[in-house]
Formats: structure tokens, sequence, C-alpha cells
């Protein structure tokens, strides 16, 4: 895709976030955010804050710090939550926590919020939050254990549609 000049920045080191702006075409390059999003959490959660809200935050704090290092690019920041209960859970670190989620979750409605947050100059020039509620079926452990091995713990978490839309009306995609 042509490209108008300004620098498309990913503050993520997520592969699936890569791998999903590098199918819909896009040139970026990838910037990991380094910020204490455990500090951020459970500040909104101390406060009462909603999930959406936290996301929102969490993906502007990763732009904004990003983009310190790069004022005149477009530095995108993204960060999902997962909602079940009231309870929020955050990636898993690895399969037994991926397990313990997901034996949680099974036969469960829960609520996933996806934002995504386009910064420049340090401003926050566009924003989105959307999230799906999802539930999840019943499942053996023989099912579980298939799963895990063939899946492992990705979760796609960008609002893709809106920030491809976002960057077109700016002129920074052609079609």
């Amino acid at each position: 895709m042509a490209w108008t000049g300004e620098p498309l920045i990913l503050a993520s080191s997520s592969a699936a976030r890569q791998r999903l702006l590098a199918e819909a075409g896009l040139e970026f390059r990838v910037e990991p955010a380094r910020i204490d999003e455990a500090s951020i959490k459970a500040r909104f959660t101390a406060d009462g804050r909603s999930a959406s809200d936290c996301a929102l935050a969490l993906a502007a704090a990763k732009a904004r710090q990003v983009a310190a290092d790069f004022p005149r690019g477009l530095v995108i920041g993204a960060d999902q939550i997962l909602v079940c209960g009231g309870k929020w859970f955050d990636k898993p670190a690895n399969l037994a926590e991926a397990r313990s989620q997901l034996h949680t979750l099974h036969g469960r409605t829960h609520k996933l919020v996806t934002a995504a947050c386009v910064v420049r100059e340090q401003a926050c020039i566009w924003q989105r939050e959307t999230s799906a509620n999802l539930t999840m079926r019943e499942f053996s452990d023989i099912f579980l254990d298939t799963y895990l091995a063939a899946e492992g713990t990705t979760i796609l978490g960008l609002p893709l549609l809106e920030l491809l839309g976002f960057l077109r009306e700016r002129g920074a995609l052609l079609w």
C-alpha cells in the first residue's frame, strides 16, 4: 500500500496484532511499549472504573510511550481485557494459566473488550473500543488438552476495520 509519509508504528509485541496489520497490507514498524499494565489495571479496578475505560487507557499509554520517540509517526496502541462474572482476566502467561481460565469460562458468557488508540505528537487523534459477548460451550478435559496443544494462548485483539477506516480517511491508505 502506498503511504503518505507519516510512518505507522505498532506499539505492541503481539504477534497476532502484527499479523492482522500485515495481512491488511499495511507497512509498519514494531516498537513494543514498556508500561506497567498491572498498576494501571489496579488503579482502574480500585476506582471502580470499567474494563472498557481501562483498555482505552492502556492502549493510549502504550501509544504515548512509543510516540515520545517517534513524534512524526502515527503510533497504534492496543489492549484487550476479558471480563467474566465481574472479574478481569489477564492474558495467560502459560498453558497452565490458559487451562485454568478456560475452565473458569466454559459454559459461561463473558465479554472481550478490545481498544485501540492512534497517537501523533502525544495527542490521541483516534480511539475506538469494541466488545463482544461470547458464550463458551461446555467441553471435556480431553477437548481442552487438544485445543491447548493446537492453539496455545493466542487471542486476537484489535478493532481492525475501524482502524483501517481511520487510516483511509486520513489519507494514509489509497484503497
